[in-house]
């Protein structure tokens, strides 16, 4: 994975948002349906990014397609349930004079059935000129859908039909559908969906040609399972972070710090596996449970405070800021991605949530221990926890949380002489050797020296 390069980063807060459900369309696309501007909703999220300290927007897929997006047909069209080129180009150009960065869902590894030059092995068989485009063709077998071949889907699902990316020709096309992209929407990065199955020839290639385009181009792989470092030589900057996700919430629902503990231990402690790379951090997405439905949403302070003191990158799923709740149902990722506007976020359980949030992202800014990739527990109990935070350039902090529904006391030895101020509630700490720290209910404290006294 490459260093910090794109140092934007370092400041950013995504807003993640899967346009096709927050903008209401169909379900499924016809080919002869007209195009409908749908797009333009996201105008009215802007002002709801901003407010919560978001600097940059990350859109699930939007090009043409048959249902949720990752089935694409066409990587240079606007799905037309969502509207045309010049709609999204209207809209991007207005979040990005907010002064958004713009990062797009990159879907590589596989394509539609309706993809035109799939189309056409279809029609044409082994005479078609795109029988190298895709991956595992095979004349002597049938496909699920009857085809008079076989092929590769992603993950067992031939709706989804995996590309054989060491071919030229497809790279090219990608490659340049990649570029107008760029020049068309300056765009910062690239969210490279199913990374961990793509080959990493084309990974490596990738990245290359995009930061030949613009310098500080940022990527984050997805990947679910393994050992994040297997990309680190691919370029990549930032793998999602699954493991810590899983324990952001289960370590709440279960009321078990030692699992987020063991986990940011494991990543980021003294020999940590993934030591000096920002990850991306998230609590929820398009994929997986909202996480007010999987905790009890008094546990949405703490978590969220969690999920922006500890090392990587925090991104926020559009109405999470607001408690929404929604579960898979019946093996439908649907109530995950639900139609939207800004006003219906009022109606959520847990109105201080969104203000908490603000203040957590302020937080980030203000004590600059909080961007570095540094940590160290302190102190780990079942519903308290406290860590240190270090940046590279010697400024420290000290996280210390409370899950409990009381009031708690946690002491944690820090250096005699020392001063520190509470930046999340604000006061004033003197150290006798240890900090005795009062912890308010699902709460918590982040302290910064005042005097640092050789710490």
């Amino acid at each position: 994975m490459s260093s910090e390069h794109n140092s934007w980063v370092r400041d950013a807060l995504i807003y993640h948002v899967f346009p096709l459900g927050l903008c209401g369309a169909p379900a499924s696309s016809e080919p002869k349906q007209p195009s409908r501007s749908r797009i333009k909703a996201l105008l009215d999220w802007k002002a709801q990014a901003a407010s919560l300290g978001c600097n940059t927007l990350l859109l699930g897929p939007f090009w043409e397609s048959v249902s949720h997006g990752y089935d694409i047909t066409d990587y240079r069209t606007v799905d037309r349930r969502l509207g045309t080129k010049d709609d999204l180009a209207s809209v991007l150009s207005e979040w990005k004079n907010q002064g958004f960065r713009l990062v797009f869902d990159g879907v590589f590894n596989h394509c539609g059935r309706g993809f035109p030059p799939f189309v056409d092995l279809c029609q044409k068989g082994e005479s078609s000129p795109y029988v190298d485009w895709f991956d595992g063709v095979d004349f002597s077998k049938r496909s699920p859908y009857g085809d008079p071949f076989s092929y590769k889907g992603w993950s067992g699902h031939f709706n989804l039909v995996k590309f054989r990316l060491s071919n030229p020709a497809l790279r090219e096309y990608l490659f340049s559908s990649i570029a107008s992209w760029i020049d068309d929407y300056d765009i910062d990065g690239l969210r490279i969906d199913a990374a961990d199955v793509i080959d990493k020839d084309f990974l490596r290639d990738l990245v290359r040609f995009c930061r030949s385009k613009k310098h500080d181009f940022w990527f984050v792989g997805e990947v679910v399972h393994g050992n994040y470092r297997d990309w680190t030589d691919t370029g990549l900057d930032s793998i999602t972070n699954y493991e810590l996700y899983k324990g952001l919430w289960s370590s709440h629902h279960d009321g078990n710090y030692f699992e987020i503990a063991w986990s940011l231990n494991r990543q980021f402690g003294e020999g940590g596996v993934y030591n000096g790379l920002r990850l991306y951090n998230f609590a929820e997405n398009h994929d997986v449970n909202r996480v007010a439905s999987l905790v009890n949403e008094a546990h949405l302070y703490p978590l969220h405070l969690l999920l922006f003191t500890i090392p990587g990158v925090p991104s926020l799923y559009y109405g999470e800021e607001a408690a929404w709740k929604g579960v898979k149902a019946n093996g439908s990722d649907a109530p995950l991605r639900p139609a939207l506007q800004p006003d219906d976020l009022k109606e959520g359980s847990q109105p201080d949530l969104a203000h908490a949030i603000r203040h957590f992202h302020e937080l980030r800014q203000k004590v600059p221990a909080l961007k570095g990739l540094d940590y160290q527990a302190a102190h780990v109990a079942s519903h308290q926890f406290a860590f240190w935070r270090r940046d590279n350039q010697g400024h420290r902090a000290l996280v210390a949380i409370n899950a409990e529904t009381e009031r708690k006391e946690i002491i944690v030895e820090a250096p005699q002489g020392t001063v520190w101020e509470d930046a999340l509630n604000g006061g004033t700490w003197h150290s006798d050797g240890r900090l005795h720290l009062e912890l308010d209910p699902m709460w918590g404290r982040v302290l910064h020296p005042v005097s640092q006294n050789g710490f």
